[in-house]
Order: C-alpha cells, then structure tokens, then sequence
C-alpha cells in the first residue's frame, strides 16, 4: 500500500506533467465548445487515483491509467447526458478506440504533441481578449490554480477566475475550433503562446509563496512548451530567444538556494554548479534565434541571461552591457518590473543614489504597492547608503507581502542587518 503522502506527491507531478495533454486530447475528441467536460474528467480522474492508489497501489504505467480512466469517464459522461445528439454513439466508438492507446508509443505520442500544440494556439486566439487567453492558457496548459495566475498577474482571484469563465464562453459562442493559425494570424497568436508560456516559467522560477523558492515542475513544464512550439513548424527566431532564456536562468537551479533552502544572490552564487546542460541548450536556441532580423523583448532578456552565464566561465558579470541592455528592453517595454531590474544594474554601474532615482518614479505604480521585490530592492538600496531605518521600513514591509519562504527568510536577514527586528507576525517560522 503507497502511503498517502507519497500518492499525493506523485500525483501533483502527474497533474503538471499529464493535465494538459489529457485535456487537449480529450478536448480534441469532446470538441472545444466542450472544454469544461474535458476539464472536469480529468479533475475526476485525479480525484479516482487519490482515492484508489494508496490502497490498490500505483499502477506500473501511471500515466496510462489515468488516460484509460479519462478516456472511461468521459464516456460515461456523454452517455449520460447525451451531449452530441445524434453523434453520441459515433464519439463513444472513438473514445473507446482511442483509450486503448497508452502514452510512451511513437504514434500516440505524436498525437499527442499536436494536441497540445493546437490546444495552445485556439487559448491564444485573437477571438479572446489577451488577458482571457493568457489566464485560460496557464489553467489548461499549465496546470495553474486561479490563485497562482492571480499571483502571476499581480491581480484579483475573482478577477481572474471571471477571465476564465469570459475566455470559455467566447470559444463556445464563437465556435472556435483546434484548427492551427493561417500564416497570416500566426504572429499575434504566436505572441501570446509565448508570454503564456514565460509566465508559467516565472511563477516556477521564482514561486510567489510556499516552502520553496524555486518550482522546477512549473520551470521544467514551461521549457517544455517552449520547445513544443521553438520546435515546430509555427516558429520563429523569438520563440528560440525564449527557450535560451528559459535554459540559461534555469541553469542557475542548483546554486539558487544553498543546503538549507536559503536564497543565494547571482554574485555570491557557486557558478561551477550551473547546469552545464541547459547552459548548452540555451546558447544553442541563442544561436537559433539570431536568425533574420527581428529583435524581440525576449531576445534582449536572453542576451542579459547570457551576460551573466558567461561569468561562469570565470569572468567577471559585465554590468555595463547589462545595463545597456536593460535600457534598451525598458524602451520596448515600459514595464515597471524590467525598470525595477535595472536599477540593480544601474546600482553596479552608478551606485545605490543614481539607482534610487531610477526607481523613484515607481513608488506611485499601484501594482507593485504590495510587491516584495520592489520593497526589497529598495530596501537594499537604502541599506547600501546607511540609511537604515528607511531600508528597515522597506524590509518590514516586505515582510508582509506574499512571498516565498526561502524569500521571507532572506528579508529578516536583511532586516537585522539594519539593526532592527520583525513583528513576530512577519517572521518566517524556526
């Protein structure tokens, strides 16, 4: 008998790693305007597994059974109900047919590819407002909670969870099918395929709240995507920027926290511990992505990556680059998270006074009011010119921002380096 604890963990690696592809082959089948069905079944084919393998134990081939359950599920479910009128036994023959293959054969998985490639591209289609499709993308694909596309967006659970419902019903009433982009509308589609696929990295990069700082499901699932598209026949020379820049800062993985689970900063990090592998990967894609022209917000991310995985081979981080580089993505940009990145630059490069006005303009900017970074950076910069009790203010303050527990840990450390303490509210747990 699996223990209960270890079925969950297995489970919640399955959910991000098989979700999605189970949705988009059932939604396939189902057809889209039938999402929620598709959705639902695979919540219940968790839900079965939670309640079965700790008692039946987990079946040699997981994946498998889970699809074999889907599939069961969901012709159940159209029996029931009659979705598909006059087709309904048409669909049950094929979903009888298509639950007797097994992810791992060549032709199955292949299919399965397109799925989610197809799947993507109709979430990111230009019938659905980019925020829509952004929210509904990280849900299906991603495998997100409502709460962490909140925290993704900086924005409101209902607001979000109201994305999700608008996105649904904009499929259904205007009959969007899996059909992949004409050339002509590929570019705008491919744009949002993209910033989905970044966001789902970020969250796992830098997860927002929990245990731990960096979530390597999330980061490992957004590489994956990235390859499914960089690799395909809708690609372009910024889809291969964005698999470098995922590679190369997921290359820092091992040297991120040290044995305790504590945040290790870029300078004081063990560079020998750099992922060798996705530092390949990501200057391969690098090379890749220089093709034609064209030079997008993620071709200067990548090439900031760059400058700094350099400096694993023994040399020292350029920062005058890596401002330049800055200014030039604030000026594609405009964000107020690439500026408040800069200023750490400008802070290497000018000192903590010229970095301090770079980021003054930022304090009025309502989305970052209860931003952690931005609070910590600050902070920081206030602790560099002696400032201490203004930085201490910062770092309390951050303290009582959602964030990581490696983070909170961090920032209590910064906090005693003012000379002050915590609320005992604030403080991460011993």
């Amino acid at each position: 008998m699996t223990p209960p604890s270890e079925t969950g963990a297995l489970l919640e690696h399955l959910f991000r790693h098989q979700a999605g592809r189970m949705v988009a082959h059932l939604t396939r089948l189902l057809g889209p305007a039938r999402l929620d069905l598709a959705e639902e079944t695979v919540q219940e084919t968790m839900l079965r597994a939670l309640q079965t393998w700790p008692h039946q134990g987990v079946p040699e081939n997981a994946a498998a059974w889970l699809f074999r359950v889907a599939h069961n599920a969901a012709i159940d479910a159209v029996r029931r109900d009659r979705l598909i009128g006059e087709k309904t036994e048409a669909l049950v023959v094929e979903l009888s047919q298509a639950s007797q293959a097994a992810p791992g054969g060549q032709d199955f998985e292949e299919q399965l590819r397109d799925d989610e490639l197809r799947m993507i591209f109709m979430c990111c289609h230009p019938e659905i407002p980019r925020d829509a499709s952004v929210a509904l993308s990280l849900k299906i694909a991603g495998g997100f909670s409502v709460r962490e596309i909140a925290r993704a967006f900086l924005a409101e659970e209902a607001a979000v969870a109201q994305r999700l419902v608008r996105a649904k019903a904009l499929i259904r009433q205007r009959g969007l099918t899996l059909e992949l982009p004409r050339p002509a509308d590929l570019q705008r589609r491919l744009d949002a395929v993209m910033e989905v696929i970044y966001l789902v990295f970020n969250e796992g990069y830098a997860a927002h709240e929990g245990e731990d700082l960096i979530r390597h499901d999330l980061c490992s699932e957004a590489l994956r995507l990235g390859l499914l598209v960089a690799t395909s026949s809708l690609s372009a020379p910024r889809a291969h920027a964005l698999v470098a820049l995922m590679a190369l800062q997921a290359a820092r993985w091992p040297a991120r926290v040290d044995e305790a689970g504590d945040l290790v900063l870029l300078e004081s990090q063990d560079f020998s511990r750099w992922d060798q592998r996705l530092i390949t990967l990501g200057f391969r894609h690098f090379d890749r992505s220089m093709a034609g022209e064209e030079v997008s917000e993620y071709h200067v991310q990548a090439a900031i990556a760059a400058t700094y995985t350099r400096a694993a081979a023994g040399k020292s981080i350029d920062w005058p680059l890596v401002l330049s580089l800055y200014d030039q993505l604030l000026a594609m940009s405009g964000s107020p998270v690439v500026a408040l990145n800069r200023a750490v630059a400008v802070a290497k490069v000018r000192g903590p006074e010229a970095a301090l006005e770079a980021i003054a303009p930022l304090e009025q900017n309502p989305k970052l009011r209860h931003y952690h970074l931005w609070l910590a950076v600050r902070g920081h910069l206030l602790l560099e010119l002696e400032r201490r009790e203004e930085a201490a203010a910062c770092f309390r303050a951050a303290l009582e921002c959602r964030c990581s527990e490696p983070e909170r840990r961090f920032l209590a450390r910064k906090l005693a380096e003012c000379g002050a303490v915590a609320d005992a509210a604030t403080l991460p747990a011993a």
